[in-house]
């Protein structure tokens, strides 16, 4: 089985994590919020899986590029 890490395309807060670990994912299932410059963000599932790892948790400060989560196909 393959994985995939979700990374984050920009800098901000996790507001909300909506997928728990052991979730069954369809392409373009919103896992988790990202609030930056005042507007949430939604974080998409590129592929259809199964969440296997969040690498954040509500309220963590993140960047561009950090890991948020793992999939696994």
């Amino acid at each position: 089985m393959a994985t995939l890490e979700i990374r984050s395309e920009i800098t901000g807060t996790v507001c909300k994590i909506v997928a728990n670990v052991g979730d069954r994912l369809e392409e373009d299932d919103t896992v988790l919020l990202i609030e930056s410059m005042k507007m949430e963000i939604p974080v998409l599932a590129p592929t259809p899986g199964k969440l296997i790892k969040l690498h954040v948790a509500e309220g963590d400060a993140i960047s561009e590029n950090d890991v948020l989560a793992t999939t696994e196909s």
